[in-house]
């Protein structure tokens, strides 16, 4: 037996033995035992809990042998609407950890309460010294997970990115139909360690789970804009679903991608950091889009602050899986965010720059090994962890030329970056891609609360503004402020215009757009609070044409005439907000009014905008209308669901603001 293995038993069994004789045992038991796929619930049943407080909890754990206070999450039993009987159950859905699960029942006393021992919200995190009863172990197949596809700079290839357990070969199967996957690529293999790590959480006990083996395979020679499907595996560990997808097409001027910040994940229990729940309707509506693509490629775009897992690697378990629906169709693109890289002794940490400790001591290896984009960019870490991959590069997708950069790295005139981006926005060929489009994740504009950044937004404007005007660059779309904000063309914070193909030697204004709203749930205050009279209030300057607080995401429309990109928020699915650019540079909607009102914007689009914009999306009126109806229903379902599922805190959490 694993020496850790008999001191867990042997000190649940103590702490059993002290469970008084004569009052009733306490039990708790997990049912099935044994999981067909990540992602399947379990149901949790307890009895005989001698009178119960609102303070009795469940603790997950993963692996089995982790020490009681080395929990993933715990769930409170007066979620159960019985638990003051001392009886009760609940249901959990698990996400496939390559480990076993297993589950342990606490009480944990009012006296106990750790004011200095909290989660992210400032709730106390609860102790685990009184075990009451535990369950056996929960198990998985071992099939591949978590995949998920992306562009190359190969226009007749895609990446394939999964996880498995074990380092045996595994292999892609494609082809163009479900019956005959005949072609094979074998998959190459990498993993990351605990001593790759930074810091605490991350190379901690508490923090640190085996990542497994990460997959990457390349599925080449893919003819123009015609559909695959794949699986990947092998015979041993077995065979993930077969997916499909439809392949670039280099040949197409039409562009369609899904762009957004700051989205995060949903987790089923309490755990460490505040996790997103609002990221369940934004892929949702997503997943809706893709599915009603056809047979039209496509991509999605997530700018930073991608799983927020802060150093607790499970939730990047969790992020992963829960994108799998929407990634394993279409590609899945990222640029890096304070929350992926961070961290003290970070290489590049001006005094001027707001760098923190957001990656949790991530020091960006979990974001370096689990996405694969294109280009070979690369900064030492200057750690024994390699250097962090995947900070800036571009693609050509129909008529957009898309830039990603990283704002957590050397920017500065003279570093690889600098030199990187000066030299692609000079090089791109206006006459395929008249429409240029620039990301990165902390924003060169904002009118939200955002004083730390202020020096380092004073860098970007002096250092890299001059290269979006200089380049006539469309669009430049930043996430960290967690709303949606749109700005007229700027240039200093001066209204101009934008410039199209036949501009010669005149410079382009580039029109802003804060796209942070995915999911994070922490948003910057631009309204007065009654409760809080002293706080300061934001007004909306005439160069910010539209401010929104809803969640959501934005959905780019393309051809070589006209982009377009609309507001989509979570809570009906529609369009709230849009700007119409031509290609000769002349924004012929969207030019706003600097009113933030959600309602005077969607009047204001209209059901005309919607039929523009998306004539991609229907086929024709009757199918508008299904789609809008279907929209509704899975909006209803989206809601019936979260209520049901996302786990009802005794605690208040506490929004504060965080860099």
């Amino acid at each position: 037996m694993d020496p850790n293995h008999f001191t867990l038993v042997f000190t649940i069994l103590f702490s059993l033995s002290k469970i008084a004789v004569g009052e009733p045992k306490p039990s708790l038991t997990v049912t099935p035992t044994a999981l067909a796929r990540s992602g399947a619930a379990v149901n949790l049943t307890w009895s005989g809990v001698p009178a119960p407080s609102e303070l009795d909890f469940i603790a997950v754990y993963s692996p089995p042998t982790s020490a009681h206070d080395h929990f993933l999450g715990y769930l409170f039993l007066s979620r159960s609407p019985s638990w003051r009987s001392g009886a009760g159950s609940l249901s959990l859905r698990l996400v496939d950890l390559r480990a076993n699960y297993s589950f342990r029942l606490f009480r944990w006393l009012p006296s106990e309460i750790n004011p200095k021992r909290q989660d992210h919200d400032h709730n106390p995190l609860p102790v685990t010294r009184h075990l009451l009863a535990f369950t056996g172990d929960v198990s998985f197949p071992q099939s591949p997970q978590q995949i998920h596809l992306a562009l190359t700079d190969d226009d007749n290839a895609m990446r394939v990115v999964y996880v498995t357990r074990d380092e045996s070969e595994t292999y892609v199967k494609y082809g163009e139909s479900e019956e005959a996957l005949g072609r094979v690529a074998l998959a190459r293999v990498r993993r990351y360690e605990r001593e790759h790590m930074c810091d605490a959480p991350a190379n901690a006990s508490v923090g640190w789970r085996d990542p497994g083996f990460i997959h990457d395979a390349l599925m080449e020679n893919l003819k123009k804009g015609r559909r695959y499907y794949y699986k990947v595996g092998n015979d041993n560990g077995g065979w993930s679903e077969t997916h499909s997808f439809v392949s670039k097409n280099s040949d197409s001027d039409e562009t369609i991608a899904f762009l957004f910040g700051d989205m995060g994940t949903f987790a089923p229990y309490n755990t460490f950091v505040r996790t997103q729940d609002e990221s369940i309707s934004t892929l949702k509506w997503i997943l809706r889009d893709v599915e009603a693509l056809g047979e039209k490629p496509a991509f999605v775009s997530h700018i930073g602050d991608i799983s927020y897992a802060r150093g607790y690697s499970w939730l990047w378990d969790h992020f992963f899986s829960q994108i799998e629906p929407v990634a394993s169709k279409v590609a899945y693109h990222v640029c890096i965010g304070n929350h992926e890289y961070n961290w003290p002794l970070q290489p590049f940490k001006p005094d001027w720059a707001s760098y923190g400790k957001d990656g949790g001591g991530e020091c960006g290896v979990p974001y370096s090994f689990r996405f694969n984009m294109p280009g070979n960019s690369s900064e030492s870490t200057g750690t024994v962890a390699p250097p962090t991959r995947n900070l800036y590069y571009s693609f050509d997708m129909g008529a957009v030329h898309f830039v990603y950069i990283s704002t957590e790295t050397n920017f500065l005139p003279g570093s690889n970056q600098y030199n990187f981006l000066k030299h692609d926005l000079e090089s791109v060929a206006r006459n395929k891609t008249p429409f240029v489009v620039v990301q990165g994740h902390r924003p060169m504009y904002t009118t939200s609360h955002e004083n730390r950044d202020a020096a380092l937004r004073g860098k970007m404007l002096e250092h890299l503004e001059p290269l979006l005007v200089n380049n006539n660059v469309t669009l430049a779309l930043w996430g960290h402020v967690h709303r949606y904000e749109r700005f007229c063309p700027l240039n200093n914070f001066t209204c101009g215009a934008t410039v199209g193909l036949n501009a010669e030697d005149k410079k382009g204004y580039t029109i802003h757009v804060v796209i942070g709203m995915a999911g994070q749930d922490w948003q910057p205050i631009w309204e007065p609070r009654p409760d809080h009279p002293d706080d300061p209030i934001f007004p909306q300057p005439s160069w910010s044409l539209y401010r929104g607080g809803e969640f959501g995401y934005t959905r780019l429309v393309a051809k070589k005439q006209k982009l377009v990109l609309s507001y989509v928020g979570n809570h009906d699915g529609e369009v709230h907000d849009t700007v119409e650019i031509l290609a000769s540079g002349e924004v012929v909607n969207g030019n706003g009014n600097g009113d933030c009102s959600i309602s005077d914007a969607k009047s204001k689009a209209g059901s005309e905008i919607m039929e523009s914009t998306l004539s991609w999306y229907a086929k024709g009126g009757s199918v508008l209308l299904l789609g809008a109806f279907m929209g509704y229903v899975l909006g209803y379902i989206t809601s019936a669901r979260k209520k049901s599922e996302v786990p009802q805190s005794n605690w208040t959490p506490v929004k504060t603001e965080e860099t």
